[in-house]
């Protein structure tokens, strides 16, 4: 769901953009600014559901230690939006609950 943004990026600058994708739907937004800067600018709730009630979550400290901001950029899960420039052509997407484990490798056991 997007709603009235709480955030506002100032149209006096006339930033250079890029088109990014999220959730189907195409946002003009600065070039160079982060992934959360981008999807707070433009409305955009809630990023992920929590692992545990799926409840909804969303950034807090902007700079990458609280983790509230991951979201699935062009298919890979828990990346971190704040700490990810927005690049022409991004695929975004919410994260729903935990990611799953099954397909990481970790190292050969021979």
């Amino acid at each position: 769901m997007i709603t009235k943004p709480l955030f506002a990026i100032s149209s006096s600058a006339k930033p250079e953009t890029v088109t990014v994708t999220f959730e189907d739907s195409p946002l003009k937004v600065p070039a160079g600014i982060s992934v959360a800067a981008a999807l707070l600018a433009s409305g955009a709730g809630a990023f992920r559901s929590s692992v545990v009630g799926q409840a909804p979550r969303a950034p807090y400290c902007m700079m990458g230690v609280c983790f509230e901001c991951l979201v699935e950029i062009d298919g890979i899960p828990a990346r971190q939006g704040c700490a990810i420039p927005v690049r022409e052509g991004m695929k975004i997407r919410r994260q729903q609950g935990a990611v799953e484990l099954a397909d990481l490798s970790f190292g050969d056991k021979s």
